[in-house]
């Protein structure tokens, strides 16, 4: 087991169940899973942009990414249907609290002017969404060998049912919110 899943079993749990005054251990809401995405929208051109960025991403989270491919054809981007566009990848248990912890200790304080995530990204689900502009704040990527930063959208499922419960659990997992 891990730190922040411990974090999660010893800390956030007995915190939660005080804050929200929930009965059983199983109403305090959890992490399901978060979903890493990056789109290459270049990939249209030149399909080695995908390759690198299928690379990236397979060495940031420790697991192999599956191509997305476009659902409908866009003729102003020269895009038809099943063009491979993206690559993500969906993350559950202890890769996806290993890929938490260096996400919120590691990777976003070393954003340039880094303040805090808005605390506005949750979709009224409980679920929460970021956006990182660039790959290379990840400790995996080696700084030479990138050809050029793309971003990627992380998005943090929770089995929360609003958005103060979700941000409360995201907070007391160590989420780095603007104060």
């Amino acid at each position: 087991m891990n730190r922040l899943q411990e974090k999660y079993q010893n800390e956030v749990v007995p915190q939660l169940m005080k804050d929200f005054n929930y009965k059983s251990v199983m109403q305090v809401p959890k992490i399901e899973k978060v979903v890493v995405n990056i789109g290459v929208g270049d990939a249209i051109q030149n399909a080695k942009l995908l390759d690198e960025a299928v690379e990236e991403l397979a060495a940031i989270t420790g697991q192999a990414p599956v191509i997305t491919k476009a659902k409908k054809s866009i003729a102003n981007f020269k895009l038809r249907e099943g063009m491979p566009i993206g690559c993500k990848v969906t993350l559950r248990k202890e890769k996806m609290y290993d890929f938490l912890d260096k996400l919120f200790n590691i990777s976003l304080p070393r954003v340039r002017d880094f303040r805090g995530v808005s605390d506005t990204a949750f979709d009224g689900r409980g679920n929460y969404t970021l956006g990182v502009k660039e790959q290379i704040i990840f400790p995996e990527i080696d700084f030479d060998k990138v050809n050029r930063t793309r971003g990627m959208d992380v998005v943090i499922v929770t089995t929360a049912e609003t958005n103060e419960e979700a941000k409360a659990l995201l907070t007391h997992m160590g989420m780095p919110f603007k104060k």
